[in-house]
């Protein structure tokens, strides 16, 4: 088992404002679900990049999954590819857009 994902973003961004989804954030989507064992957390870090991306929903979410997927292991040609692919479903300018976000982070050192 790898090691367990622990997420305080919610209650740190509105835990006073929105306890309850600050709840559902970090205990249950990246607590619960993020940790269920019947995916390894690569996988999961390419689905929800494809999610993201097959939304249009190029933001800082997106640079944020693209970063966790490189730091789970996703290699920048995996993530080349999964782009590449996604982009015949979700379309051609989505695929631009996540690309731009993909450089920049595997660029990074």
């Amino acid at each position: 088992m790898s090691e367990k994902i622990v997420q305080t973003a919610g209650r740190d961004a509105l835990g006073e404002f929105a306890p309850n989804f600050a709840h559902y954030n970090d205990d249950i989507l990246f607590g619960e679900n993020w940790n269920d064992e019947a995916l390894d957390t690569k996988t999961r870090c390419m689905l929800t990049v494809t999610a993201i991306m097959a939304q249009g929903l190029v933001t800082d979410a997106l640079k944020h999954h693209i970063m966790n997927a490189k730091a789970n292991g996703v290699t920048k040609e995996e993530m080349a590819a999964l782009i590449t692919h996604t982009a015949f479903y979700s379309g051609w300018p989505k695929a631009w857009a996540t690309f731009n976000l993909a450089k920049e982070v595997y660029e990074e050192a």
